[in-house]
Order: C-alpha cells, then sequence, then structure tokens
C-alpha cells in the first residue's frame, strides 16, 4: 500500500541531493555503517564504500536523494532508472518480469527515525512500478522490511567487487 495522503506524508519529505549535502551524506553513511556492523552485519560496507565519488556521481546523474524527518536529514537513497548490469545475470531463481524497472541502491539512515525504510521504498514505488533492490544476507533489518513490503525473492546477484547479494523485486 503506497502512503499518498498519509500520515508519513507530514513527517517525512524528500528532495534530490547536491554536492554542498555531501558532509552530512558521508555522516548517515557512517552511522548506517556502525549500526550494520552492530547487528551482524559486517561486510556488507566497507569503509569506503560508497565512495565520495560514487555519491557525486549519484549527484550529478540525478539519482541521490535525502530524506528528512521535521526537517532533520535522516537517510540518504539512490533510485536509479532503467538496466541496472549487475542485475543482467540472476543465479538460482530468475526476475518476476522483463519489464522496464528501478533500481533502489544505498539505502542509509541515521537510526533517529522509525518508520522510514518504508517510506523510501513506498515512494520509490511511486515512481516505478517495478522496482528491484539488493541486500547482503547479513542484512536482517533490510530483509525483515523487504519481506514485510512484499517484495520477493528473485535469486542471487553479484556485485562489482564480486561478492553476492540476495536479490529482490516488486512489481505492482
Amino acid at each position: 500500500m503506497l502512503m499518498n495522503g498519509s500520515a508519513f506524508d507530514n513527517l517525512f519529505r524528500i528532495r534530490p541531493a547536491c554536492p554542498i549535502d555531501m558532509s552530512q551524506i558521508l555522516e548517515v553513511f557512517n552511522l548506517a555503517r556502525e549500526q550494520m556492523y552492530q547487528s551482524g552485519n559486517r561486510s556488507q560496507w566497507s569503509v569506503d564504500y560508497p565512495s565520495e565519488q560514487q555519491l557525486l556521481k549519484d549527484i550529478a546523474e540525478g539519482y541521490l536523494y535525502l530524506c528528512f524527518s521535521n526537517n532533520e536529514f535522516c537517510a540518504v537513497f539512490a533510485l536509479i532508472f532503467g538496466e541496472d548490469p549487475t542485475y543482467r545475470v540472476i543465479y538460482e531463481g530468475e526476475w518476476l518480469n522483463d519489464a522496464p524497472y528501478a533500481t533502489l541502491h544505498r539505502v542509509a539512515g541515521s537510526g533517529r527515525v522509525k518508520g522510514i525504510g518504508r517510506f523510501i521504498l513506498d515512494w520509490c514505488l511511486e515512481r516505478s512500478q517495478n522496482l528491484r533492490v539488493d541486500t547482503h544476507a547479513d542484512n536482517g533489518v533490510m530483509l525483515h522490511l523487504l519481506q514485510s513490503m512484499g517484495f520477493r525473492y528473485c535469486g542471487i546477484i553479484y556485485v562489482a567487487n564480486g561478492t553476492a547479494r540476495l536479490a529482490f523485486q516488486k512489481s505492482l
């Protein structure tokens, strides 16, 4: 269920990221890495992922977004439309369909606001009714969120550094 016109609309706001936001973006990624580490997900993101260069590229291409709660910056994510090269080959399963899709990447939250992940996924589904996302097998928080929101597990993909990720898709 999408959150148009819901109480979430009064709590959260999303806008495109700008280069001037970089110090805050890097701070949120550092907080997210620490939360992942504490929850047992010690290997999904290295200290240098995502790199500042990758984030600036995302900004330049219009992919990176910031989420605010009551005017406080609380999350960052990339929403990319079009084919994702790492999704061309999927192992031990298959995608739900071959229709055009968007991909959600690099989701990081400050940990100070509840409900932000659900809001981001709903926001993305409003923009693309065919959404793909992948996550590390140890990312229990994201796995729970995806499953609770009706994303279907599709198989395993390998990201650029060669590590496996669990791939999900939701098509409305």
